[in-house]
């Protein structure tokens, strides 16, 4: 069947609007809506401005979206919101236009929320006061419940955008319920789900390559934990801002940035892993600088995490709890030059990891011990390997990234065929992110 609007419905259920809500919104009959998205009529001009605004697009983009389109094109970028089963993503992946349309709206109301968190200034409050408000402190449970299974969602998600619609829709209810509060506590609470909605934000962004969009909100969170007085968040937000730094080979900021975070960490609960996360995140930046000094006393101190009992980590904003140190010395060792540590302590952390993602960033390390020693055979082996983790998993992000900077030093090799093939897979991935 020709001539169907898919995009411009795509995009008013990814805005959460049934169609009778969008019609009521523009003061039009909803078979008149229907009509435009079955592409048998058109949107009068006087009209489009109003949609505009509705559907947070610019007319350009609004064009686009009422072009007709044949019902079997295979082009259509997909904004529906992703079903859940149980607790795995499996459809509904926003990608090209729709990406971005998510991605922009995600970051207008992360401004939003972040102005009301400011003006609202619940540190100087009294937070033990919910004011009679009991719809309100079940409003902040359920925010907080939300929270917690995206983080796992994320998590668990082949492709870490797909969470972007369930973000977009937490956070259009927070910035609700930030408009509504009364209490002290009420305020206080909301910077605490706040702060860990938008660094699971920052982790979606970082993950697709959007760096500046990562760094924007993760200083959110860092204003959100801060206001809050919840250190360990705080101090967890500064630390994933400092990986912005670590991978753009900015370790003197990142070192700076890490040691404020050391610093708030100390302030919070010291039954909880922030500080030994802090530490183990700044030995890696030490060893970019070259202080292989700095970088083991930072690692002993991370070390520490395995002396702590009971839970260390509650997951989502936080979630070292030792079990990955492995990983960080190899990383650490492999930027010193050291490779017969490093990889000694990447084969151990291999032989543990379970992650698809965190198997295929081991393997990118050890690909690049191949580089360093000139092993041919041995880059190939774990370079090839990370490849298709990485296609498998669209993790063009995470492991992409590894793979791109070694890529970068595959120039002197293109001489040999395979090499070649390989270089043109990791092409192929990057411009995929």
């Amino acid at each position: 069947m020709a001539g169907k609007r898919r995009r411009l419905a795509e995009r008013r259920k990814a805005l959460g609007y049934s169609q009778e809500f969008f019609a009521d919104q523009l003061g039009i009959d909803r078979t008149t809506a229907g009509r435009w998205e079955l592409g048998k009529t058109e949107p009068c001009p006087y009209i489009r401005p109003k949609i505009c605004d509705l559907l947070k697009v610019s007319p350009g983009e609004l064009d686009d979206l009422l072009v007709l389109r044949e019902e079997s094109e295979k082009t259509t970028p997909t904004i529906s919101t992703p079903v859940i089963i149980g607790q795995m993503v499996t459809e509904g992946q926003p990608t090209g236009e729709g990406d971005d349309m998510y991605r922009r709206e995600l970051l207008r109301l992360l401004s939003i929320a972040g102005t009301l968190i400011l003006l609202s200034s619940p540190a100087n409050a009294d937070v033990q006061d919910w004011a009679g408000q009991s719809d309100e402190a079940d409003d902040i449970e359920q925010h907080a419940l939300l929270s917690s299974h995206l983080w796992q969602v994320f998590a668990l998600s082949k492709s870490k955008r797909l969470v972007y619609p369930l973000v977009h829709d937490q956070l259009k209810l927070l910035v609700k319920h930030m408009n509504q509060v009364h209490s002290a506590r009420a305020r206080h609470q909301l910077c605490i789900v706040a702060c860990d909605l938008f660094q699971l934000a920052g982790e979606i962004c970082f993950d697709s390559n959007r760096y500046t969009d990562a760094a924007y909100c993760y200083t959110m969170a860092v204003n959100a934990g801060r206001e809050a007085r919840c250190y360990d968040r705080w101090a967890c937000a500064l630390t994933r801002q400092a990986f912005v730094n670590l991978y753009d080979h900015e370790y003197p900021y990142a070192t700076a940035v890490l040691s404020a975070a050391a610093r708030v960490a100390k302030q919070g609960d010291s039954q909880l892993s922030t500080r030994h996360w802090v530490a183990a995140v700044q030995a890696e930046a030490y060893a970019g600088e070259g202080d292989r000094t700095a970088c083991e006393r930072a690692l002993g101190l991370a070390d520490e995490v395995l002396d702590l009992a009971g839970s260390v980590s509650p997951g989502g904003w936080l979630r070292f709890d030792g079990s990955r140190m492995a990983d960080q010395r190899g990383i650490c060792y492999l930027t010193l030059g050291r490779t017969d540590l490093a990889e000694a302590s990447l084969i151990a952390a291999l032989s543990q990891a379970t992650s698809l993602r965190r198997r295929g960033s081991l393997l990118t390390d050890l690909a690049a011990i191949g580089l360093q020693r000139r092993d041919l055979d041995l880059f190939l082996h774990y370079a090839g390997d990370a490849v298709d983790l990485a296609e498998q998993t669209q993790s063009a992000g995470y492991v992409g990234r590894k793979l791109h900077d070694v890529r970068k030093q595959l120039q002197p090799l293109l001489s040999d065929r395979r090499v070649v093939q390989l270089n043109d897979r990791i092409t192929r991935l990057s411009a995929s992110a």
